[in-house]
């Protein structure tokens, strides 16, 4: 059973819309797709920097597969929320809504502040880490945690190419 949004009186404010589980996991196919869109955009703005290309092409696929990943699990988890699922619904709310994770218009970012490769690494770097916190929250939740660890650990390495490739950029200028 696919539970949709639900609206809880909880919220002293106003009501509080609800993910299921899952939302939260079409959330992170979205989020892979986001990131993709991100780096394929980036190999395109600094096509005149091969590293840059070829790290930022080599991510956008990573991002294709983590989409997949992610596709498979939404086909496996039911529609049975865990223990505690409320507070950490609303948790997960509140990362995917932020600006920085989606933007004002709930889509990327605008990247019209990435001007430099310093820039785009260090957009790069927090995208990644943001999504890092949603995944080990919903690892949190579901049965399938070799999924989401596996996912995990390429996305810490996402981060650490991206440090690396910041500090060689850095270290010629």
């Amino acid at each position: 059973m696919d539970r949709r949004l639900r609206i809880t009186s909880n919220n002293p404010g106003g009501n509080m819309e609800r993910f299921s589980i899952r939302e939260v996991i079409e959330q992170a196919i979205q989020t892979e797709k986001l990131g993709h869109k991100f780096y394929t955009t980036m190999a395109e703005r600094f096509k005149e920097n091969e590293g840059m290309i070829r790290l930022f092409e080599t991510l956008a696929v990573k991002e294709l597969l983590h989409e997949k990943a992610f596709s498979k699990l939404k086909e496996t988890v039911g529609g049975d929320e865990p223990e505690g699922w409320e507070e950490v619904s609303q948790y997960l709310r509140a990362i995917v809504e932020s600006e920085f994770f989606l933007g004002k218009e709930k889509s990327l970012p605008s990247l019209e502040h990435v001007k430099t490769v310093e820039d785009a690494i260090n957009f790069a770097i927090g995208f990644e880490k943001e999504t890092l916190l949603y995944f080990y929250t919903i690892k949190d939740m579901v049965k399938e945690k070799e999924v989401i660890d596996e996912i995990i650990n390429e996305e810490r390495g996402h981060i650490m190419w991206l440090n690396s490739f910041g500090k060689a950029v850095n270290s010629e200028m």
